[in-house]
């Protein structure tokens, strides 16, 4: 696997710090991938399910959201649009530079982000969510009530980090029919979750599952925890994940 590093323009000018994981020959198709709520594209597992498809002869772009990680920009200042924004823009790097993303990839909130901005993408052959939530409103019950400063921003604590969001991130998740969306999905589904998630419980990939239409699949990421921070957790979702995209490289949109 070669990676590249690379920044990326982003909503509002900001940029996005990028990685392309690649393989040594040529490139058979592009993913795109959408961390978790407020993670970054270096976490443990991103980079296995880089190592898979580039095994498979397909390039991974990986990328913190705007205030995230290496990415300029205010995090209290982003919403849920402004995610499908970033990820609209990294869409349309990867066709001006080598190809448009094939598969989507989204872990959590990463997940009900591609499932959202999948409609935008007509190139998309495939998507697959991570410990993805069904409604995104469950996120505003994870954060709790939050007592909001003068300016309209609150602290919370996630993963045990500190940080600043705002009213408008918190009323702007429920502008989202994400139902909808996973209804109209009009390509195949991958939907891997843990059993013992912490965070996004079990039920949020069965309503995902039942909501989607044919062909879907559910993998069950047994023993895993919300993060798949175990190694051989994140190598059996990357060679899973793998072998089901490299099915679709060759299929048209929708067929």
């Amino acid at each position: 696997m070669i990676t590249d590093r690379i920044e990326i323009p982003g909503h509002g000018g900001h940029a996005l710090s990028a990685r392309l994981d690649r393989p040594a020959g040529a490139i058979r198709g592009c993913a795109l991938f959408a961390h978790c709520f407020t993670c970054s594209k270096d976490f443990h597992v991103v980079r296995e399910i880089g190592r898979a498809l580039t095994a498979e002869g397909m390039a991974l772009l990986r990328f913190d959201f705007t205030g995230l990680g290496q990415s300029e920009g205010v995090f209290a200042e982003t919403s849920f649009t402004t995610n499908l924004r970033d990820l609209e823009l990294a869409a349309g790097w990867l066709a001006e530079h080598h190809e448009a993303p094939s598969v989507l990839v989204g872990h959590s909130l990463g997940g009900a982000a591609v499932l959202a901005v999948a409609e935008r993408l007509p190139q998309v052959r495939c998507v697959a969510t991570i410990g993805a939530p069904y409604d995104v409103e469950l996120v505003r019950e994870l954060l709790g009530g939050p007592d909001y400063d003068a300016d309209g921003t609150a602290e919370v604590r996630v993963g045990g980090r500190p940080f600043r969001i705002s009213k408008d991130f918190v009323s702007d998740l429920e502008r989202h029919p994400q139902r909808e969306r996973i209804a109209n999905l009009g390509r195949p589904l991958m939907v891997f979750h843990s059993p013992q998630d912490e965070v996004v419980p079990l039920s949020a990939a069965t309503h995902i599952f039942k909501a989607a239409r044919d062909p879907r699949s559910f993998v069950s990421l047994d023993g895993a925890d919300h993060l798949v921070s175990r190694p051989e957790d994140g190598r059996f979702l990357g060679h899973v994940l793998a072998a089901w995209a490299e099915r679709y490289l060759d299929r048209d949109p929708g067929a």
